[in-house]
């Protein structure tokens, strides 16, 4: 049998990049499970009698700066010597959680009452401490067998009745702590810190005391099981109020989605199709009525800066294919409150695995315009979103350092994170890239073609400008999840426990179709107006949602009771980097729409 050298070359180079892309991807999937075993946490425990169930101290900040958190021995509590640190994954790391060692001895099952602690005496220095941290009302957090608690360093008891009306502050420190723990056989299902209002200790004046912190442990059984332990901390968003803001969120969701979807459907459709039949009839007049007509040789030119918007649309698949694994997790219970690290580490894994997906998708999409030099393309999407997070996260850094948190990245933790996306996050990104080049689609061939010398764009209407359009393709999708962003900053910044992750996948679904079909509208008013720069200004007007919902972050936080430079550098810096990995989703999605939009109704025109 006959095979010619040029078919027999092409499958050789075929075999030969198929074994690389295995070779690379083998290696990076060791690397990645090392790393996924390296970040992993622990599975619960089952104790006998008697056997030392370590209590872990955590860390103190004040309630409403959650940002704000310090080292729990920065306070003069007692404490062990030496102070052991608990090895820390390195979700938890980012999370700000310094687990150590502490001087609280609860063994499983043996109750006690009144056991001393230690006796410290404070000096004055030590006491305004105190008085300072009860003053912004600091919390202290502990674990114990994975299980987190809660209590105050103290209260505050103000009286105004005094001195003209002056106000008479006195300050006391809890110096004694009961834990209710409630078990199951062997295994510990819940507990609770509760400060002793009868066992305080004034320290309202700047001199040296005598104090002896001590603390009492009971034991109780229940019948809950291990694996609904977790449950009672998403009870908060279960609370009637919350009901009723999900419902008026939801009925608010349904309703701009009706609207939208209405209008595109009854009326835009109906008046595309008319344009279409009048376009096949041949009615000469009616023709140079439809603008979008006109600049069919045009919509499809290559816009300018194509790398930079193929970037630009890689990160953004790729962050939402990784909006849509977080989602997959949390229905899987993989993701609950409190479990410490686990978001974050779970981010970490998700987007070194879905760089591949930005390599890939900004490649083929500057194939499919440009046909060459996808390479730059994929060096952008692996830069887009990484060289503003870490330019923000390093000053950020810097701010900690200097106020001493524990949201500080230690050096190690800083080296990691450099190790991973150098040695995980860019060979996946370039796996991407060759995995597109290799197997990815042939080049676009528009329905019409393009002229050497673009057509002048005439003056257009205000509803047809730029700004405008941009300004409505916000407004309308931010308007229909507002009430739901609401809550998620309220968990994000707050106290409140979020864990619907349903209602959640709802509001995104309905940002995401919403989205869609804005940006289609007014992709068509614009190609209406004979404006063929269609390009970046659907993905602008898509993103610019996300600009809605960092002005509401700024509208939260002056709402709120948070205060300090710490909390607002974090609340603005974080904020701005979860508002512009939406901007890159939303964006994307706009853009999506717009571009299969135009295809249909060219090829429509062609066809007819």
């Amino acid at each position: 049998m006959y095979v010619s050298g040029a078919p027999l070359a092409h499958i050789y180079s075929f075999v030969k990049a198929a074994q690389e892309c295995q070779i690379m991807g083998q290696f990076l999937l060791q690397a990645l499970l090392a790393l996924t075993f390296w970040i992993g946490s622990g599975s619960s425990t089952r104790y006998n009698a008697g056997d030392h169930v370590p209590l872990f101290v955590n860390k103190v900040g004040p309630l409403h700066n959650p940002s704000e958190t310090y080292q729990y021995y920065d306070l003069p509590f007692c404490r062990p010597e030496p102070v052991i640190e608990k090895q820390e994954t390195l979700g938890e790391v980012l999370n700000g959680d310094r687990l150590m060692s502490s001087l609280y001895e609860l063994k499983f099952k043996e109750d006690k009452t009144h056991s001393v602690l230690c006796h410290k005496r404070l000096t004055s220095s030590e006491i305004a401490r105190f008085r300072d941290t009860i003053a912004q009302d600091f919390y202290f957090q502990m674990y114990y067998d994975d299980l987190p608690l809660w209590g105050f360093v103290g209260k505050v008891e103000r009286d105004y009745s005094v001195h003209g009306g002056e106000e008479n502050a006195k300050y006391y420190l809890f110096s004694h702590l009961n834990f209710n723990v409630l078990h199951n056989a062997d295994e510990v299902i819940e507990i609770q810190s509760l400060n002793d209002p009868s066992y305080l200790v004034d320290i309202s004046q700047n001199v040296e005391i005598d104090v002896q912190f001590t603390y009492s442990v009971s034991w109780n059984l229940t019948s809950e099981r291990s694996e609904t332990r977790m449950n009672k901390y998403s009870q908060a968003s279960l609370h009637p109020i919350s009901k009723k803001i999900h419902y008026f969120s939801f009925l608010n969701s349904i309703t701009v989605v009706v609207l939208v979807v209405g209008l595109l459907s009854l009326l835009f459709m109906r008046h595309l199709k008319n344009e279409l039949r009048s376009s096949s009839n041949g009615d000469e007049e009616e023709k140079r009525e439809v603008g979008w007509k006109l600049i069919q040789s045009d919509v499809f030119r290559c816009p300018r800066n194509i790398s930079l918007l193929c970037g630009f649309l890689g990160t953004g698949a790729q962050m939402l294919i990784l909006i849509i694994a977080l989602f997959a997790l949390a229905f899987t219970g993989f993701l609950y409150p409190y479990n410490r690290g686990t978001l974050l580490t779970s981010l970490v894994i998700v987007y070194t695995l879905t760089s591949v997906v930005a390599g890939y998708t900004s490649a083929s999409f500057h194939s499919h315009f440009e046909g060459a030099k996808q390479r730059r393309s994929v060096r952008l999407a692996g830069i887009i979103y990484t060289v503003p997070f870490f330019i923000i996260v390093s000053i950020l850094n810097t701010v900690a350092i200097t106020y001493g948190a524990t949201a500080a990245l230690p050096f190690g933790t800083i080296v990691i994170i450099i190790l991973i996306y150098t040695l995980l996050n860019i060979p996946f990104l370039m796996l991407g890239g060759v995995l597109e080049n290799r197997f990815g689609l042939s080049e676009f061939q528009p329905p019409s073609a393009i002229k050497r010398n673009p057509r002048e764009i005439p003056t257009q209407n205000w509803y047809r400008r730029k700004l405008y359009q941009m300004f409505l393709g916000g407004l309308v999708p931010f308007s229909a999840v507002a009430l739901e962003w609401h809550q998620l900053y309220a968990t994000l910044w707050g106290f409140k426990i979020y864990t619907s992750p349903g209602i959640m996948l709802f509001a995104f679904i309905v940002l995401i179709l919403l989205s869609a079909s804005v940006g289609v509208i007014l992709t068509y008013i614009q190609l209406s107006g004979e404006d063929h720069e269609w390009w970046w200004r659907s993905f602008s007007c898509g993103g610019f949602a996300a600009i809605f919902m960092y002005g509401y972050g700024v509208f939260f936080y002056l709402r709120s009771d948070m205060t300090g430079l710490l909390q607002l550098s974090f609340y603005l810096g974080y904020t701005a980097l979860f508002c512009y990995a939406f901007f890159l989703v939303l964006g994307t999605i706009s853009f999506l729409a717009s571009w299969m939009f135009i295809r249909h109704i060219y090829r429509s025109v062609k066809l007819e």
